[in-house]
């Protein structure tokens, strides 16, 4: 397993994060333990949660995992998703910040978190206002590095400006979307973050699954999948599941197989070809699973596969002019 450094931190971590959303649901508490061990004993040292992962649970589990191994892990969470029926359960106000982090410690069994991400924006509070609580946890110790999740561009953009000219401890990483089938980051996010020194870790690098090949378009989703969970699986059926995307996929099983590769491994592989991402989020449902995605990182692709690949997208998300010059 290789390490990439996330950003200008100065941190390591592993090209592979593993990923606890499915911890306490889909994963039971044991199996969930078992695949951390596992996973850190190959090489992975980033693992990432959320306060709002099936409603501190996961939290909880990842906190027992790693409870021995504390100094081996890079440990992610994240604020600002629902967490409870109330007006300030949710968002990025200082009072919320301020009591999830605290909840979130307690969980984890942990004083300090290495990346606390802000899950989404908050249309509703001043970025000034989230980055100065921020702040203040960074400089208690209770906080190593900020991150934010699903920002678009100019949002990143703009928070960076703020810590900059008030002096704030800054997002030095983001998490968004990225795969085969959504390459929009590509326009204006990653040059920015590129342009900034800012670590990239993407989640849903499988598309929910789709970039394994398995699903059937003339069928429903198969019980145990994401697409047929209760809690998000019509999240991840209107992200994902269109007759765009099937065609999509299609053909990139047949280049995968073209050049006798496991399709979801080329899928991974194809996203650590690009410099500026820092490390992929992989769901784990099973060690099986886990164990075949880590394998990715010994993928190489070639620039016939990579031409190919970004001819699908170029058919899927056809640009043919940009603003931006």
């Amino acid at each position: 397993m290789q390490c990439r450094t996330l950003g200008r931190t100065g941190l390591k971590v592993s090209e592979i994060c593993l990923g606890t959303m499915t911890f306490g649901d889909q994963v039971s508490e044991d199996d969930a333990i078992t695949i951390t061990h596992a996973a850190m004993d190959q090489g992975v040292n980033f693992i990432d949660t959320a306060n709002m992962y099936t409603k501190g649970r996961s939290e909880e589990i990842v906190g027992k995992a790693i409870r021995d191994r504390r100094e081996d892990a890079i440990l992610a969470t994240k604020v600002g998703i629902e967490i409870g029926p109330g007006p300030n359960d949710v968002g990025l106000s200082r009072k919320h910040i301020m009591r999830s982090v605290e909840d979130s410690l307690r969980r984890l069994g942990t004083d300090y978190i290495d990346i606390y991400y802000a899950h989404r924006p908050d249309y509703s509070t001043p970025i000034e206002s989230s980055l100065m609580a921020f702040d203040d946890l960074v400089r208690q110790g209770k906080v190593r590095f900020l991150a934010c999740s699903n920002f678009r561009a100019f949002q990143l953009s703009k928070a960076l400006w703020v810590s900059d000219i008030r002096n704030l401890a800054r997002f030095d990483l983001i998490q968004p979307p990225y795969n085969l089938l959504t390459r929009d980051i590509e326009y204006e996010l990653l040059p920015l973050c590129a342009d900034e020194r800012l670590g990239v870790c993407v989640y849903n690098p499988l598309a929910g699954g789709l970039l394994t090949g398995k699903h059937d378009p003339s069928k429903p989703p198969s019980p145990g999948t994401r697409f047929a969970l209760d809690t998000m699986g019509k999240m991840y059926y209107d992200r994902y599941w269109n007759e765009s995307n099937f065609t999509a996929v299609s053909q990139i099983k047949t280049i995968a197989a073209d050049a006798g590769k496991d399709m979801a491994q080329m899928a991974l592989a194809w996203i650590l070809t690009n410099p500026t991402i820092t490390s992929i989020v992989i769901g784990a449902t099973s060690m099986k699973h886990v164990a075949h995605n880590i394998g990715a990182t010994e993928v190489s692709i070639s620039e016939e596969e990579q031409a190919k690949l970004d001819e699908v997208w170029r058919q899927l998300r056809p640009l043919t002019f940009f603003y931006g010059r």
